[in-house]
């Protein structure tokens, strides 16, 4: 683009200073969701963008901005969107497609978190859209209770369609490896991290094992009352179970009240994922009790993650990536699917062994520094959304007409 009297490389210096300005959305996923929140847009912050943030705010469970300093809170911009629920779904998808209508030619890039809203952007123009594929959506539609069996089928259908549709006109990043199966083209994989501590501790002196993240029962929740009261009963209480997380239906939520009011567990519900992090410290073990869903199965969970680089033990189902890394790494034990016993008895062997046990955190975090260290992951998911604007840049020159 000629412009007279101005010296092209001054133009595009200026155009180069200003911020860059993204458009993050979700209308699934907590707010608070820690790949997207803690991880990506404190990256983005700290980096010098400007951020919008489009999500289901609530007032009763409100973001909390402390880990963030004075600059990266002015250049934090803050948009509630009505929540996606069950088969309550189309409010959320419009109020979103009103939403990118109006702001996307305010942005340099869109930033999108659920597969839902590439409906929502259907027929509208934006060169600069991000969808980052968190999960197998279609495998993951075995586990909504919302959906009736006889359309499971073919909505995982017109997921897989969908996918297709928008890997031809959008750029996309996989949190797995593995989901690089579902497309034709190659995409940047930024996994699942975490920021891991310099350094770890070993077991505290008063036992404890934790369970973090999302309670539900494709995740086990139905196991952590009987894993709680088996190590009370057989410890006489000196070895506890606490539990992290947040509950999304009725029957989990009571399970873990009632758990938690007889003594087989602590439940702590939602922490801030640094508050969260932080209960990590010391504990004796981490549990993983993922069922065998599609969705998970080639998924790595991020508790796994997580444990290894705070330097607890992992306890995991046989999922194959978490189990991989746990006896590749030798950071942890394997135990059969739905077995509350065998978890236990894992406890209660690491409670015994605590040298060992310290050993297995150890080596945990050494395979999370290598391989997890978001630190250094998250180069690459800022470099490929700053390829994306310099993708739109050209675009822009090229429909520019040039001057003599």
């Amino acid at each position: 683009m000629n412009i007279p009297g101005l010296e092209a490389t001054g133009l595009m210096e200026a155009i180069d200073d200003r911020p860059r300005r993204i458009l993050v959305i979700t209308v699934v996923h907590d707010p608070r969701d820690s790949r997207i929140w803690f991880r990506q847009i404190d990256a983005l912050l700290r980096r010098g963008w400007q951020v919008s943030y489009a999500a289901p705010l609530s007032d009763e469970r409100p973001l909390t901005t402390d880990h963030l300093g004075p600059e990266e809170r002015q250049r934090l911009r803050l948009i509630r969107l009505p929540r996606a629920r069950g088969r309550n779904r189309l409010r959320a998808a419009l109020s979103a497609r009103s939403l990118v209508r109006r702001e996307q030619g305010r942005h340099d890039v869109v930033l999108i978190h659920d597969p839902e809203l590439l409906a929502a952007t259907w027929g509208l123009q934006i060169p600069h859209l991000v969808w980052d594929v968190h999960e197998d959506t279609a495998g993951a539609l075995a586990q909504k209770s919302w959906l009736p069996n006889v359309l499971r089928e073919p909505v995982a259908r017109a997921v897989r369609q969908a996918e297709r549709w928008a890997e031809e006109r959008f750029t996309l990043l996989l949190a797995e490896t593995d989901y690089q199966q579902r497309f034709r083209k190659a995409h940047t994989v930024v996994p699942n991290a975490v920021v891991v501590p310099g350094d770890v501790l070993a077991p505290a002196s008063e036992d404890r094992v934790v369970y973090l993240g999302s309670i539900s029962e494709a995740r086990g929740s139905h196991q952590l009352p009987q894993i709680g009261r088996m190590l009370r009963e057989r410890t006489g209480g000196s070895v506890k179970l606490e539990v992290i997380g947040p509950t999304y239906d009725e029957q989990s939520t009571e399970l873990m009240r009632s758990a938690h009011a007889d003594n087989d567990l602590i439940w702590r519900g939602f922490l801030p994922a640094d508050q969260a992090l932080a209960r990590l410290h010391g504990a004796l073990a981490g549990l993983s009790l993922l069922q065998d869903t599609p969705n998970f199965r080639s998924s790595m969970p991020t508790k796994v993650v997580e444990y290894c680089a705070y330097g607890v033990p992992v306890i995991t189902t046989p999922l194959p990536r978490a189990a991989q890394l746990v006896e590749r790494g030798r950071a942890g034990l394997v135990v059969g699917w739905d077995s509350p016993h065998e978890v236990a008895a894992a406890v209660l062997e690491l409670a015994a062994a605590k040298r060992e046990a310290a050993e297995m955190g150890r080596r945990g975090h050494r395979l999370a520094t290598a391989e997890y260290d978001w630190s250094r992951l998250s180069q690459r998911f800022l470099s490929e959304l700053e390829s994306v604007v310099g993708r739109s840049t050209a675009r822009v020159e090229r429909a520019q007409p040039s001057h003599a």
